[in-house]
């Protein structure tokens, strides 16, 4: 199922405040901290603050990122490309043209199983040149915060200052699945995240079989 099928049934301004408000634990949605409820519940989503933590892609001597080059485990082998940098507020991250950087939200996140959600970029910042690269997808029951995936794909440097409104999510409600709420975490990849997230690639079942068959190939 795409983003596509989710689209008739945006959560609302109303339906928003209701979620964050209800006492009702199952149906709850928990966002800390709002630091202005008024200017970030917006009509049909949530405008997301930049968080502190930064994780940014280094130049090493590997040619080439292949995680069946057999260097090392891939796990190793993805860590040796970032460096991770701390910017306190008040100050900035100078975000170069064609460079990418994975930033957080300042918000932590929990979602209930009836709600599914994505992120997209503020289109203030699309025309700056800055994008957020994929529409991350947040799973029902996902706790923590959402790594960002920031690009600057205009001309000129942006600087990027924690605190200020990056981004946006938007809610969809949806049938829950049979899982129970305790399970969730288990299954999402990034869950109880509270920094940006290395890629994760690593743990996708098919490398297993793809080395296995080069292995036999060579």
């Amino acid at each position: 199922m795409s983003l596509d099928d989710y689209r008739g049934n945006v959560l609302s301004k109303d339906d928003l405040l209701g979620r964050l408000q209800t006492p009702e634990v199952s149906k709850k949605l928990y966002i800390v901290p709002m630091v202005d409820t008024k200017l970030q519940v917006g009509q049909g989503s949530i405008d997301l603050r930049l968080g502190t933590d930064f994780v940014v892609m280094k130049r090493t001597n590997y040619s080439i990122m292949d995680p069946l080059d057999g260097r090392g485990n891939i796990q190793t082998r993805i860590a040796e490309y970032y460096d991770r940098i701390y910017v306190n507020v008040g100050k900035r991250l100078v975000l170069h043209p064609n460079q990418i950087v994975l930033g957080c939200t300042l918000e932590y996140f929990r979602l209930p199983p009836d709600l599914i959600a994505y992120v997209i970029g503020r289109s203030s910042w699309g025309r700056l040149g800055l994008i957020i690269a994929t529409a991350t997808l947040v799973h029902p029951g996902y706790t923590g915060i959402v790594t960002l995936e920031l690009v600057n794909v205009g001309d000129t440097p942006i600087a990027l200052y924690p605190g200020v409104r990056i981004a946006q999510i938007v809610f969809h409600k949806i049938t829950p699945s049979k899982i129970k709420p305790e399970d969730y975490i288990t299954k999402i990849t990034y869950g109880l995240s509270t920094r940006p997230s290395f890629s994760k690639i690593y743990q996708d079942r098919e490398w297993k079989i793809l080395s296995q068959i080069k292995e036999k190939l060579s």
